[in-house]
């Protein structure tokens, strides 16, 4: 009796992780490690395809890109709801999550800052050149992948940090994601601003012309073409 006595008190007194579930500080993670894979992935396959090394990056400080940052974190939420389902079901699921999201992200990055960054115009089955069945099964394979492989462990290396130091770390790596992001939307935003022939009427804007200009910007995003 005292054994399972001690046993109860001690499940009790064990403490949660920070992270326990999928709260704000996990799916910030997967949000953070999701940015920082998807510029690696693209990296090496732009290595292995195109033979040529390429910066990635979707923000201009840092390794990391939020639109694989939120479709990790979309996939994660998305999947959690529908794991007991076949691998099959997964699939098809993933792929239609996938391809909407890179629709959406492609049509929000030409409306609100009139760039494109890709185009897939010249693949067999592409929706508006915007995405494609070819990348829907790449999306397909990425969240079975992503379900049975790494997320499981990504998750546990996550909730064994010290809950002290993972909230403390969490947050100075938000704001300094949110600064970088807003940093970053703003040079594109101008520089499309300055390729219609718009002046700088502020301060902020004379800024962002002093500190990113064209050239710097082409070197961050190779691939980026203005919509004029």
């Amino acid at each position: 009796m005292k054994q399972k006595h001690y046993k109860v008190l001690n499940t009790r007194t064990k403490k949660i992780s920070f992270a326990h579930g999928l709260n704000f500080y996990k799916l910030f993670w997967i949000f953070l490690i999701g940015s920082f894979l998807g510029v690696l992935a693209e990296t090496l396959w732009c290595l292995i395809v195109q033979h040529k090394f390429e910066i990635r990056w979707g923000l201009i400080y840092g390794p990391f890109n939020p639109i694989y940052g939120f479709g990790a974190v979309i996939l994660t939420v998305c999947l959690s709801k529908i794991s007991f389902l076949k691998d099959y079901w997964i699939f098809l699921i993933c792929m239609i999550i996938g391809a909407s999201f890179e629709y959406l992200c492609s049509l929000f990055q030409e409306i609100i800052f009139k760039t494109t960054s890709w185009d897939y115009s010249d693949v067999d089955y592409n929706f508006g050149g915007r995405t494609s069945i070819l990348f829907a099964i790449f999306w397909g394979i990425l969240g079975i992948v992503w379900l049975k492989i790494v997320y499981p462990r990504l998750s546990k290396i996550i909730e064994k940090i010290p809950s002290k130091i993972g909230r403390v770390l969490t947050w100075l790596l938000f704001i300094y994601m949110v600064i970088n992001m807003a940093i970053s939307a703003l040079a594109v935003w101008r520089q499309s601003q300055r390729a219609l022939g718009i002046n700088s009427n502020s301060v902020i804007s004379t800024f962002l012309d002093q500190n990113y200009t064209d050239d710097f910007l082409k070197v961050m995003y190779p691939n980026m073409i203005i919509i004029k």
